[in-house]
């Protein structure tokens, strides 16, 4: 078993807070790079950049919703056009 700790800085305070742990589960005389392989796809199921590029700068609530909006009118619109 392979554990692997994501860290995040606060860029604030300049140190490093323990934010993430990913437990990769590997079997005996596996290779690296699939275990590697494995984390990477873990890291990108857990949304991690995209928390980190939200938390960036603030989006005031109307904003986001009005996003929401838009979004689902165009999968609305795009769905209705392949009928």
């Amino acid at each position: 078993r392979i554990e692997f700790l994501s860290y995040l800085c606060d860029p604030k305070f300049k140190t490093k807070k323990l934010k993430h742990m990913l437990i990769i589960p590997i079997k005996e005389g596996e290779n690296i790079e699939r275990a590697l392989k494995k984390y990477k796809k873990k890291y990108e199921k857990t949304n991690v950049m995209k928390q980190l590029r939200g938390r960036k700068e603030f989006e005031k609530p109307s904003i986001t919703r009005r996003q929401q909006v838009i979004r689902a009118a165009y999968k609305q619109r795009m769905q209705s056009e392949q009928l």
